[in-house]
């Protein structure tokens, strides 16, 4: 049948008899097959393949097989295979996207002391607000680099809080950490799990996760395994998004590493650790008033949180 496909497709540019005495098949059997109507599960394959074409598209194009097997499970409410789905989407020339090698970004600040590791590379939370982690990122334009620091809850790995500018200075990080703060109004007692870099050993910065009660906690030097999970989502945003393209302009990238954020990575990407949902429905499905622990309850409505724009200074 795929032999038959091919020359069906081939046929403008070669001789159909030379095509079927070099693949081995008869011609007769070619033009039988042309006019023999399509099988019930041909029909069904093409109207799945034109379902999970509009799903990618629909997800950015960056979904793998699994998530758009989820996809098809999960929402559509399709009895399919996640072999079927693979094979699928590799007739239909559809494929996720493969993750960039990682490279250091890290710039340490000799002779001032760090705080300890208190996750031991234990990435695992039982409720919100108890441990988030941060780094940040270098992101290419024409007129510069702009640099991304992102805070991720290790619960659902949603993105707190975060903030873009053209500099490494300390309000970076505290800006993103003031975003923090402001949505969820995490008890005290909170991790903050970061790398060594200066920014995250500033006076300013310390200074603030005092204040909110927060205790710093930092990986070994150069060894990125000890904040995988920071690392993984700047491997993702990279992969799906800064990646396939460039990008002239500073304030189209800020634009799009915003939707990117708050609307597709938070409230609508499939990600593995949470069963394939994201982290807006994995709080949603998880928090209920039924089983809501206290710091769970200091977490917002999703309904009642207010989605702004970072502040000036982030993205200036």
């Amino acid at each position: 049948m795929r032999i038959f496909e091919f020359i069906a497709a081939k046929k403008a540019e070669h001789s159909i008899q030379i095509m079927c005495r070099v693949l081995g098949v008869s011609r007769s059997g070619f033009h039988a097959w042309q006019v023999r109507p399509p099988s019930p599960r041909a029909i069904e394959d093409a109207r799945l393949i034109a379902r999970i074409s509009e799903l990618f598209a629909l997800r950015r194009k960056v979904y793998g097989s699994p998530r758009i097997w989820s996809d098809l499970v999960v929402d559509d409410g399709e009895q399919i295979g996640r072999k079927r789905v693979e094979r699928l989407m590799r007739r239909a020339g559809l494929s996720g996207l493969q993750v960039r090698k990682y490279r250091a970004t890290t710039i340490r600040v000799p002779g001032v002391r760090v705080a300890d590791d208190l996750l031991d590379r234990d990435f695992a939370a039982g409720a919100p607000n108890r441990c988030w982690v941060a780094d940040i990122t270098y992101l290419r334009t024409w007129e510069g680099w702009l640099y991304l620091v992102a805070v991720q809850d290790l619960y659902s790995r949603r993105i707190v809080g975060w903030a873009m500018a053209d500099h490494m200075r300390t309000e970076l990080v505290t800006d993103a950490l003031g975003m923090a703060l402001a949505r969820r109004r995490p008890p005290p007692g909170l991790i903050w799990h970061s790398d060594q870099g200066s920014q995250f050993v500033s006076l300013a910065f310390g200074q603030q996760a005092r204040a909110a009660e927060i205790a710093q906690s930092m990986g070994s030097r150069g060894d990125c395994w000890d904040n995988a999970v920071a690392e993984s989502f700047f491997a993702t945003l990279k992969k799906e998004l800064i990646h396939r393209r460039t990008w002239p302009t500073k304030a189209e990238l800020r634009t799009e590493v915003f939707d990117y954020i708050e609307v597709f990575y938070n409230r609508q990407r499939r990600h593995k650790t949470l069963g394939q949902t994201s982290p807006a429905d994995f709080e949603t499905s998880t928090l209920g008033p039924s089983g809501a622990s206290l710091a769970a309850s200091r977490l917002a409505s999703p309904d009642k949180i207010k989605f702004t724009t970072p502040t000036v200074s982030a993205l200036a």
